[in-house]
């Protein structure tokens, strides 16, 4: 039975886990020192319940507490006005509830590329929507784990997990402890290294031979992948821009429609 608490103070310390939500450095420092992560919305907090994810507290008015009450056991559940809610996140909280979730340990590197056959590989991208959209992407298209570098954007960031619509609960990751020699491990279990690029020399990713193990490699929006990692790709591969488009200045794509297109042709074998 869920714990209904009402709260009429936002400066209550109770409610200390939702504190300004759009202040990335403070979520970074809070969140990584209480082990914790923000879900928004009753889909999301469903879905961070069902990969195991125990619920914290939940922050919300009452009128919607009933619809995720078999899903709270005996948290903690704050029931605020919109106007309080408003006062401690930062912004308005339309869509009905926020979870404070317990995160859970990631698994190593090598144990998540064990059995996969195609992974993506994230080298340095900080945009968390752009991380998050990669995820929902990956997770559609049949990618079967994802590889972080270790200056990756948090996956369970508020706007990650927003942005994927729940997706990077349902596709397994890991973080990199050494960018240096990250990838060795990867060519070690077997996989062929395609580093997607901009650069329209390279291999037409739908024309690149796909190996049994095959990790695409992805660089931030902007300076893509770095100079070490492609030099260690085994292919670099690109996505053909029409002359029309390059005649126009258009020479590549951002980062999250890159990734889905890449992703698509990464699942054609």
């Amino acid at each position: 039975m869920a714990r209904l608490i009402p709260i009429t103070d936002s400066a209550d310390p109770r409610l200390a886990d939702y504190v300004s939500l759009r202040d990335v450095n403070l979520r970074k420092s809070l969140e990584a020192e209480h082990g914790l992560f923000m879900a928004e919305g009753e889909k999301v907090i469903r879905r961070a319940v069902a990969t195991g994810h125990p619920v914290r507290s939940l922050l919300t008015a009452r009128r919607w507490v009933d619809p995720l009450a078999d899903i709270l056991g005996d948290a903690p559940v704050y029931v605020v006005d919109d106007e309080v809610a408003e006062a401690v996140a930062g912004f308005p909280v339309h869509r009905g509830a926020l979870a404070s979730m317990e995160r859970l340990p990631l698994p190593s590197v090598a144990s998540l590329i064990g059995t996969a056959r195609r992974i993506l590989v994230l080298e340095d991208l900080v945009d968390h929507g752009n991380v998050g959209a990669i995820f929902r992407c990956a997770a559609a298209l049949g990618v079967e784990a994802i590889v972080l570098s270790p200056r990756c954007a948090d996956p369970l960031y508020r706007r990650s997990v927003k942005v994927s619509m729940g997706a990077v609960f349902a596709l397994p990751y890991a973080r990199m402890t050494d960018w240096h020699g990250g990838l060795d491990e990867l060519r070690a279990a077997g996989f062929g290294l395609l580093a997607l690029t901009p650069d329209q020399s390279a291999t037409p990713i739908d024309k690149a031979p796909l190996g049994e193990r095959v990790a695409l490699m992805l660089g931030a929006e902007g300076d893509g992948l770095s100079s070490r990692w492609l030099r260690e790709a085994d292919e670099p591969v690109c996505i053909p821009m029409s002359a029309a488009a390059m005649d126009l200045g258009v020479d590549s794509l951002n980062v999250v429609a890159a990734a889905a297109i890449a992703c698509h042709d990464l699942m054609r074998s």
